[in-house]
């Protein structure tokens, strides 16, 4: 049974910003407050098999969904960035980009960010 892809029928009540070849949407399971995600309307696995333009026009939408959150939010920091294939962890098989908005002290030590996909990898400082 082939499950329907869940960022290729958005509907129009979920968008929160969009240009022709992108949409932003609030994550349904988000890290931070205003946890959005970017998906190009085209339906690829990778964000590199998309056109240069298609990339482009993702890169915008997501400084300008930053941008936005960066006015509305207290955010003093984000994580922005996307699960490239199953071994790195990506669950939907659509291309998105995570915008996460971080909070001072939303986590003890924030350093080494994304980093912490490889736990014994992260503090690279005390090595």
């Amino acid at each position: 049974m082939n499950t329907p892809c869940p960022f290729c029928e958005i509907g129009a009540d979920r968008i929160v910003a969009e240009n022709s070849l992108a949409v932003a949407i609030l994550d349904n399971y988000p890290i931070s407050a205003g946890h959005t995600l970017v998906v190009p309307r085209e339906h690829k696995a990778s964000l590199f098999d998309l056109s240069a333009q298609a990339q482009a026009a993702i890169w915008q939408l997501v400084g300008e969904v930053r941008h936005e959150l960066n006015l509305k939010l207290t955010a003093t920091g984000f994580n922005i960035g996307l699960n490239d294939g199953v071994t790195a962890g990506q669950t939907v098989l659509h291309a998105h980009v995570h915008v996460i908005p971080r909070y001072k002290d939303d986590v003890d030590d924030p350093r080494g960010g994304i980093r912490w996909v490889i736990p014994e990898k992260a503090r690279y400082w005390t090595n």
